[in-house]
């Protein structure tokens, strides 16, 4: 040692050796003040932007959509990244980090031996710290200069951060290819998990990505990416003492991808609310709407056989008005329009627009469910000339109930009720107070057709507008989100209707004896708690509609083609039908199913279903026609009276009844008498068929439409001939061709005839 120092002290006097300390001394105080002179990079002032979160009305998510970027991000705290994510991590990228104040000096020299020996650059040595400052700046060359000051900026982090807020930024800034930034979004988008359910080998195989996102990418290159995961499983034994059975499990783990589509729960309310610049709370449940999307997965299966292709549903929380569920198409990949949302394109209502009809006449009318309406024929005269509307079953049923009429669903009868509250307008106002947005022609476009289907509506608005019935009459907006600013404050109660009308039509709606007649007494209907369904089928079964409710919730089911091409051989019943069913059936699984409360000022009384009057005085027991009843305790209906009856014990029903009375339709003259006799000077006349009418041979048609009904206006009827057709009674057997249809009026001779054309569509 003294022989050392007397070498330096003659190598280098004493005012050369404290120059070189002081350039010493300067040397070290520059690499440490040095850094401060480069500000941290801008991008780590603020955390990365998060994608949009779609999320159900739990927080889980339905669906992400990407930022401006086209990147998908979703922040992480490190206590929520599991340790072997974090080991993986290091033992990659960086396995000094704890150790090194930035740069590591041992990482450098090894990279500099290495690319003297070779000529080329064989490893990197870029520590975390380093690669977090490259990250969060602008991007600029590859040169000396910029290395050095991402290696002086880093030095300079160092001092400000703690290794953990520097190892959670890194895992938060991190490309994991395919668009993915961070760890918790790479995780969801790769396996479809939590961090925390990740597995040692996703761990590993995660933390190979950022090295080369593209080259190591497991979606297009899986090889490359489990010979990376297996270079970093062999790192973790040899710097992180994992335990090498751990290890062989990971390596024998197989590459199960379990990719996550960003729309793969409620993909049109998703893409509906693409427009959003922040995170979205939907009223949806995610564990519903994945129950309805199976269900409708399911039965589309079966209804392709009849040529239907899309379904839409829609589930409403009546209390509040949110929607629960909302199935858009079927099949959002479906080429075939499956990106359409069926749950807000107009379509043909069909049917499902009579309850408002008998809504109306209730109220304005006074009546009640056992009030006597005529089915009977009767002529319309609308813009294209005289129409003559028929029923489903091509059949005319006389005097019926309202309840009757409306429970099996019968054109004729909602077509004369309409009439008698004052034609269109009435309900095309009452449409549009309860949130019916589609029906942009004034009222006298759609005529009384009105009622039976010829306007459009959309699945979302008409199925919350039956939730207006179960809510007894209160009318509120459908729900999509739970932070829409027009729902932040109670609005003030919308009764759109007396409380005690809606009951009765809920009622009817709910009676399942009174509509086996046109649907049978086990149709998909009916379940197993009381609950109010209506089906709707539009012209050429185009539309299947079927939407009914309990007193919580409210189901809309449409069925169809979004091509408007027609389905085969199936109505509501048979196509909505049962994925009403099953959608009802799930929603109650957890929920024990509730009917209305019943208003006040309604009594339970006994009427004759020929007349609808009421009994004063119970029936004797076995009365065929009798039927219990509720109606307004204020509005009761007239009591029977003798009169009402002939000797024979049949009910009296007036002269509008006289053509169909005298029909094959009517099955009841041991039951109904008329009350009055044939008018003097009366001309026969054809009402159907109409004059110069074509009618075509559609086999979607019940009996493939090969029967039309001959109505005149005569009371017995009149006698009809054809020489090319086959007439029985009052029906002609239609067949391809031009035919002249005859009438004789029986009583006088006079005869009228019609030329009609029947075409094979």
């Amino acid at each position: 040692m003294p022989d050392l120092q007397r070498r330096i002290k003659r190598l280098l006097p004493a005012g050369k050796r404290w120059r070189l300390l002081a350039l010493a001394v300067l040397g070290v105080a520059g690499w440490s003040i040095l850094p401060f002179a480069f500000k941290l990079p801008s991008g780590l002032r603020s955390e990365p932007s998060e994608s949009i979160v779609i999320a159900d009305r739990t927080g889980l998510v339905l669906g992400k959509m990407a930022r401006t970027d086209y990147f998908h991000h979703e922040p992480v705290s490190l206590t929520e990244v599991p340790a072997a994510l974090i080991d993986a991590t290091l033992v990659a990228e960086d396995k000094r980090f704890f150790r090194h104040r930035g740069l590591d000096y041992f990482a450098i020299a090894r990279a500099t031996r290495d690319l003297l020996l070779e000529g080329r650059i064989v490893s990197g040595a870029s520590t975390i710290t380093q690669q977090l400052v490259k990250i969060s700046s602008p991007p600029g060359e590859r040169n000396l200069f910029n290395k050095i000051r991402e290696a002086l900026t880093a030095r300079h982090l160092e001092y400000r951060w703690s290794k953990e807020e520097i190892l959670t930024a890194y895992l938060n800034r991190l490309d994991y290819g395919n668009h993915r930034q961070g760890c918790r979004e790479a995780a969801r988008f790769y396996f479809g998990k939590a961090l925390s359910d990740l597995s040692l080998g996703e761990c590993s195989l995660l933390a190979g990505l950022p090295q080369s996102p593209t080259l190591h990418n497991p979606l297009r290159n899986p090889q490359s990416a489990l010979h990376r995961r297996s270079l970093i499983l062999k790192r973790l034994t040899k710097e992180r003492n994992y335990h090498p059975d751990r290890i062989h499990v990971a390596e024998c783990e197989p590459l199960h991808l379990d990719q996550i589509s960003s729309d793969q729960l409620a993909p049109h309310l998703v893409s509906s609310l693409r427009s959003r610049q922040a995170s979205v709370r939907t009223t949806l449940d995610a564990a519903l709407q994945q129950k309805v999307q199976f269900i409708v997965r399911e039965e589309r299966r079966r209804l392709r056989h009849s040529n239907a292709q899309h379904a839409a549903v829609v589930v409403i929380k009546n209390s509040s008005g949110e929607v629960l569920s909302l199935v858009g198409s079927g099949d959002f990949q479906d080429p075939r329009a499956g990106q359409i949302d069926g749950t807000r394109s107009p379509r043909s209502a069909g049917s499902i627009l009579k309850p408002f009809t008998y809504l109306l006449a209730l109220e304005e009318k006074e009546l009640f469910p056992g009030s006597i309406i005529a089915d009977i024929p009767t002529p319309y005269r609308t813009e294209e000339g005289l129409d003559l509307p028929v029923n489903y079953d091509r059949k005319f049923h006389g005097p019926v109930t309202i309840r009757y009429a409306l429970a099996n669903s019968l054109n004729v009868a909602a077509m004369r009720t309409l009439n008698a509250i004052g034609g269109p307008v009435p309900l095309h106002s009452f449409l549009d107070r309860i949130g019916i947005e589609t029906l942009e022609q004034p009222a006298a476009s759609y005529g009384l057709g009105l009622t039976i289907g010829n306007a459009e509506v959309s699945l979302l608005e008409v199925t919350n507008a039956y939730a207006a019935l179960a809510r007894l009459g209160v009318f509120k907006p459908a729900r999509l989100t739970l932070d829409d600013e027009k729902f932040a404050h109670d609005p003030q109660i919308n009764q759109i209707a007396e409380p005690r009308y809606c009951y009765l039509i809920s009622d009817i709606l709910s009676d399942n004896a009174a509509r086996s007649a046109a649907f049978g007494p086990q149709s998909p209907l009916r379940l197993p708690f009381r609950t109010a369904v209506k089906t709707g089928t539009s012209s050429d079964f185009r539309d299947n509609w079927c939407i009914g409710f309990t007193r919580d919730f409210t189901v809309g089911v449409w069925v169809g083609n979004f091509d408007n091409s027609p389905m085969r051989g199936i109505s509501g019943v048979s196509g909505a039908g049962p994925i009403f069913n099953r959608t009802m059936l799930a929603l109650h699984e957890k929920h024990s199913p509730c009917w209305l409360q019943r208003p006040g000022g309604l009594n339970e009384i006994t009427i004759d279903t020929r007349t609808g009057n009421r009994f004063l005085s119970k029936p004797r027991d076995g009365h065929p026609f009798t039927s219990q009843e509720l109606c307004l305790s204020d509005k009761l209906p007239r009591a029977v009276q003798p009169a009402d009856y002939d000797n024979h014990n049949r009910a009296l029903i007036d002269e509008r009844y006289l053509e169909w009375f005298s029909s094959a339709d009517n099955h009841r003259k041991d039951d109904l008498a008329i009350t009055s006799q044939r008018p003097e000077n009366l001309t026969p006349r054809i009402i159907s068929p109409t004059e110069t009418a074509t009618y075509l041979l559609d086999p979607e048609l019940p009996s493939g439409g090969r029967f039309l009904p001959l109505v005149s206006n005569l009371p017995a009827g009149g006698t009809w001939s054809s020489p090319t057709l086959k007439i029985e009674g009052t029906t002609a057997h239609l067949t391809p061709g031009h035919h002249r249809v005859t009438l004789t009026d029986s009583q006088t001779g006079q005869q009228v005839s019609q030329s009609i054309l029947v075409e094979s569509l």
